[in-house]
């Protein structure tokens, strides 16, 4: 495929923080690239811009294919997984958290490179802070980059490392990075999954049949009818091979600091993420939003889809009935149409239609995992209010989101972030809606299952957007000069 420019994001889709990406791998089962599609067609959700596949077949070698859009576009033909043989794979799905937006098919992963010892290929969830650095420097010392993607640094300093073999040479790599990063990797024999220290970002084991599965959610290992076996610890390097799996610590022990942003928004909701439902978990911070921020209302309806669970639970909590008064259009995909200036002036309205025999004359209770900018809700409230609502209550299903993240979401710059420079009262006026309330940092903790709030012990998450608390500091930012508050 040509290195064509994605086209623009739907508008409402623009006002959402980004799914960071997703990342596959099998080892042990036959036809492992249909394996691997099928696991990236259930992370979908956590990139929809491009997703690549490789595997290793004895008789042929590595092979891999990479595309721009949808796995269910890409990855279904039999032309093109016939291309993919082998009993090993892995897989990515992305969205352009580091590197160019919209950039070219080189920066899609996996990526591959080929040592003294054999070749290898790496998938990447999350985001290398100090990449920048490392950039410029393995540029001075000779590397050619391919890509624009941080994820590159990694097989770069592999490249360079002195160790034996090929786990050993990701090892020393991985010391030199700093920042987030779940990485699934690949040789002509084993599968390879490693989480940074802190664990910010997923990676789950799974057993499927003989073989054996890495992926950032427990729902893609439901797809492929694999059985969970554990979460990958933080700072773990497992090392799958016909003869089992290897498990060490290469990295110095710390707290764990598990995005809670996973909980509230990320994961998909059938997803089990520290023994615990996503979906329970969001049904629960309804429930404390209701505790925290109750209102008179008629209907307690959500924005469509991830705001559903925390309506439920708000509606269980407050007694206010629970109403679809918002339906999405589920077929309004990123390959609609061209829009032409008349249809984009449409914005919200392509993809979330109101029902309006259930709103009118109703108080309505509107739950949203998040605002980010506020320009979909704005728009949402206005189609609330044309509809015939009496009254708009926003109540938010995360804390007010006024810090980037640097670990693998694609969050705007900071003074683009509404709650960055609005109280809650200011936006509350700029939104135009009866009242706004977002969850408490405090409610949020204890939703997913600290009951003292976040003040009590471990699990300690990252929840640097809301706090502004970085639990690694954003050395490449830094540099240029963005002003972070210390970690606790």
């Amino acid at each position: 495929m040509s290195s064509k420019i994605m086209p623009p994001a739907h508008p409402f889709d623009d006002d959402k923080l980004r799914e960071e990406c997703g990342v596959f791998g099998v080892v042990g089962v036959a036809d492992a690239a249909n394996f691997v599609a099928l696991g990236l067609h259930a992370l979908q959700h956590r990139g929809q811009e491009a997703g690549g596949i490789v595997t290793y077949d004895a008789e042929v070698g590595f092979n891999s294919a990479r595309r721009f859009g949808y796995v269910r576009d890409n990855f279904t033909s039999q032309s093109v997984m016939q291309t993919l043989p082998g009993e090993i794979g892995i897989g990515h799905v992305r969205y352009s958290t580091a590197g160019a937006k919209g950039a070219a098919i080189r920066d899609v992963q996996p990526f591959f490179g080929e040592f003294s010892m054999g070749g290898a290929a790496i998938a990447h969830n999350g985001n290398l802070t100090n990449a920048d650095a490392l950039r410029r420097e393995l540029i001075e010392r000779g590397s050619i980059f391919q890509s624009s993607s941080d994820s590159e640094c990694i097989i770069h300093l592999m490249a360079r490392s002195l160790g034996r073999n090929i786990p050993e040479r990701m090892e020393d790599a991985l010391r030199r990075v700093e920042g987030a990063f779940s990485v699934v990797a690949m040789t002509r024999t084993k599968l390879m999954g490693v989480r940074d220290p802190l664990g910010v970002r997923p990676l789950v084991l799974g057993r499927v049949g003989d073989g054996w599965a890495l992926s950032s959610e427990t729902c893609a290992l439901d797809i492929i009818g694999a059985e969970f076996v554990r979460e990958i610890e933080p700072g773990e390097m497992v090392v799958i091979s016909k003869s089992g799996v290897d498990s060490h610590f290469p990295f110095r022990r710390q707290p764990s600091r598990f995005c809670v942003f996973e909980h509230v928004y990320f994961s998909r909701p059938d997803s089990i993420i520290g023994g615990r439902s996503v979906y329970e978990t969001r049904r629960q911070i309804g429930v404390e939003l209701a505790k925290e921020s109750p209102v008179e209302a008629d209907l307690v309806c959500a924005v469509p889809d991830s705001g559903t669970p925390a309506a439920i639970g708000f509606s269980q909590q407050s007694g206010i009935p629970f109403a679809m008064g918002i339906i999405r259009n589920q077929y309004m995909g990123r390959t609609f149409i061209e829009p032409t200036e008349q249809i984009r002036n449409m914005g919200v309205r392509l993809k979330l239609n109101v029902n309006r025999a259930l709103i009118k004359g109703k108080r309505i209770i509107l739950v949203d995992d998040s605002v980010v900018r506020g320009t979909t809700s704005r728009k949402i409230k206005e189609m609330i209010l044309d509809a015939g609502a009496a009254e708009v209550h926003f109540r938010i299903a995360s804390p007010p989101t006024a810090w980037p993240c640097f670990y693998g979401v694609d969050t705007p710059q900071r003074e683009k972030l509404l709650a960055a420079t609005m109280t809650e009262d200011e936006m509350r006026d700029h939104l135009a809606v009866d009242s706004l309330r977002f969850i408490s940092l405090d409610g949020l903790y204890r939703a997913v299952g600290e009951e003292k709030g976040r003040n009590s012990s471990c699990p300690q998450y990252c929840d640097a957007c809301f706090s502004g608390e970085y639990p690694v500091a954003p050395s490449d930012m830094i540099s240029k000069g963005f002003a972070v508050k210390a970690a606790e």
